[in-house]
């Protein structure tokens, strides 16, 4: 979960690049983990690694280097945290040191089994200052180093960390660098994301490809147990023994620097549920081939086999669930098999029936969810067929999958997941039509019509931007002290509420439930008590009139105990505005639709909540964006 960045340049060209790309590039990475950050500059004639690491957020960091400057240096790593494994202070913060003070070392992921590693070291004298698996490692790798030097009178860090590879377990990827060799980084990955960034005279590693896009938009996929040894003209790609992977998959990344900027905004959450219209958009664009029929990103599923598909499976986390959920209605409608939608943690443990005909739809917005990618490995183990939403080239989900469907939603850096959850719904309807069409359950007139509706959403959904913003800050402002929430919600407005709980557990800090609508009276209404606000997602008339006048119902039994009632509602609902207390208006569009619209007033009322509350909107604490251990 944590964000990592290397750099390597010409050994001739001593200089402050290799500093100021790690730190531009953990400015770009600090979403992925915010408790500590921290640098290791390697250049020749260093006599042991220059290394500088502050707990708390990346400006501590950089103060600390602007009070007491680091040198120049040739390569280089950086690391910002998200505390697995001991508690987030300077001690535990990376880089850690070999014994010898050759190496740094950073890391993301977990080492399974790094006590009895410690505890083998520790019997050979070796001594550590933290409480982390990854000092373990560094001392580790230190050792294999100097053996290595011992037996080849010669360094050789890439063949090192190789070998240091082969003896953890877990997930995890790693970069190091050695004072004995300045030109070089040397990374591993397993069960941990790692991407290269190719440049001119210059190569980068990171996490993904927001540590090094503002130098360079040419990249490269990392596969699984793979290491890689950049230097400035050159970059090697092993397995873990050593032999030459030459089929590594080139990419280039389709937005800037510039994207991943605030850009005028008060934060990166503000700028991202404004982005919404576009990442619609940009989702629905080039999807029709010649011939006018849907088609897919990269499909390696055969049209024959999708015909033959009786089952669906959505496993997701968090946000990426509820999008499922919302696709769930849609999908089953279309092409009238059964969706099951499952949260990718418990998915294989309990021995999921899974056949050659099911087909598991796996929903990332980062694309290296552990416990999605986890989800997928059991499903093509078991012989079903996979594909992916996902909104970021180079991930592991999209590698690992028969076929991948892109959101192209952009770069989304704060925490709380906004414009994904709309392009994810995007492509999962997308998806639904795509079977559709190749199984015959509609006429091709039909799916167009649908897709002409995703089409007029960017613009309902800036109308709502446009006209609801006021409203909905006032709305929070007024109940910025409420101690909890309910929010309510029928047919696709169900996974809307929760999602709209969600937003408002994980930035204004408030306890808060999201419920089917009609569940109140089998329980949850014992929790109304006069002035509780309640959010409820009110279907249109037009069509579902049943289940509006039972949203209708359900809002009149709550206001008769003294709710505080916020409805999100079709404008001229002429209910709606009679019973609760606060509206926010949606444009008229067809149901299933309608939670793309819903949403964002949703989105808008837990930043201000969270903003009127003084809390970081895009850091919340005790969450990183990207969760790549289980």
């Amino acid at each position: 979960m944590c964000g990592i960045v290397g750099y390597a340049s010409s050994t001739q060209t001593v200089c402050g690049k290799p500093l100021e790309v790690c730190l531009q590039g953990l400015g770009r990475l600090e979403y992925r983990g915010y408790d500590s950050a921290g640098v290791a500059l390697v250049a020749p004639g260093m006599k042991s690694v220059a290394w500088r690491k502050k707990s708390g957020r990346l400006s501590n960091l950089v103060q600390d280097i602007e009070a007491q400057p680091m040198p120049d240096a040739t390569a280089g790593i950086g690391h910002t945290r998200w505390a697995t494994n001991g508690e987030p202070n300077d001690v535990n913060a990376h880089p850690h040191i070999s014994q010898d003070g050759n190496i740094g070392l950073i890391h993301n992921g977990i080492i399974e089994n790094a006590a009895q590693l410690k505890f083998d070291l520790q019997a050979e004298g070796y001594t550590f200052a933290s409480s982390t698996d990854t000092e373990v490692v560094a001392k580790l790798l230190g050792k294999i180093a100097n053996e290595i030097v011992e037996s080849t009178g010669s360094p050789d860090l890439f063949k090192a960390v190789r070998r240091t590879a082969r003896m953890l377990t877990g997930a995890f990827t790693i970069l190091a660098v050695d004072v004995r060799q300045p030109g070089i980084v040397v990374g591993a990955r397993h069960d941990s994301p790692l991407v290269v960034g190719l440049g001119e005279g210059e190569n980068f590693l990171g996490s993904d490809v927001a540590a090094f896009v503002a130098y360079t938009k040419e990249a490269m996929e990392l596969g699984q147990d793979e290491a890689v040894c950049i230097s400035g003209s050159q970059v090697e790609v092993t397995d873990f023994d050593g032999n030459q992977v030459t089929d590594s998959k080139r990419f280039t990344v389709t937005w800037d620097a510039s994207a991943a900027q605030k850009g005028g905004w008060d934060s990166y959450m503000d700028k991202e549920i404004h982005e919404e219209p576009t990442a619609v958009a940009d989702t629905l664009l080039g999807r029709f081939d010649a011939n006018g029929d849907l088609n897919l990103d990269e499909v390696r599923i055969a049209p024959e086999t999708f015909r033959q598909i009786d089952k669906i499976i959505i496993v997701a986390c968090g946000t990426a669930s509820y999008a499922g959920l919302v696709a769930k209605y849609a999908i089953e409608h279309w092409v009238r098999i059964p969706v099951e939608v499952e949260l990718a943690h418990e998915f294989r443990y309990r021995d999921p029936i899974l056949t050659p005909r099911t087909l598991i739809v796996a929903i990332s917005q980062s694309g290296e969810t552990m416990d999605t990618l986890m989800a997928l490995r059991h499903a093509r183990e078991q012989g079903s067929q996979v594909l992916a939403i996902c909104n970021t080239q180079g991930s592991t989900i999209p590698r690992e999958s028969d076929a991948v469907l892109y959101t192209h939603a952009g770069p989304e850096i704060a925490v709380a997941s906004t414009k994904a959850f709309v392009a994810q719904i995007v492509a999962s309807y997308l998806l639904g039509l795509y079977l559709a069409q190749v199984k015959g359950t509609m006429f091709r007139d039909e799916i167009h019509q649908h897709v002409d509706s995703l089409k007029a959403m960017p613009q309902k959904i800036q109308q709502v931007l446009d006209t609801q913003t006021e409203t909905v800050a006032r709305a929070a402002k007024s109940l910025v002290n409420a101690k909890s929430f309910l929010f309510l919600g029928r047919h696709v407005g169900y996974p809307v509420a929760m999602e709209g709980a969600l937003k408002l557990k994980e930035i204004a800090y408030t306890f808060t439930e999201g419920f089917a609508a009609g569940e109140l009276k089998h329980g949850p209404i014992a929790l109304v008590e006069p002035g509780e606000p309640i959010v409820v997602i009110v279907p249109s008339s037009r069509g579902r009139d049943l289940l509006h006048n039972k949203v209708i119902s359900a809002i009149e039994e709550v206001k008769a105990r003294g709710a505080f009632v916020i409805a999100v509602a079709e404008e001229g609902d002429p209910d709606a505005e009679r019973y609760a207390d606060v509206v926010f208006w949606r444009p008229a569009c067809p149901t299933l639709m309608s939670p793309l619209v819903d949403v964002v007033p949703l989105q808008l009322f837990a930043l201000d909540m969270a903003k009127d509350k003084g809390l970081d909107v895009d850091k919340p604490r005790n969450l990183a964006k990207s969760v790549t251990v289980e």
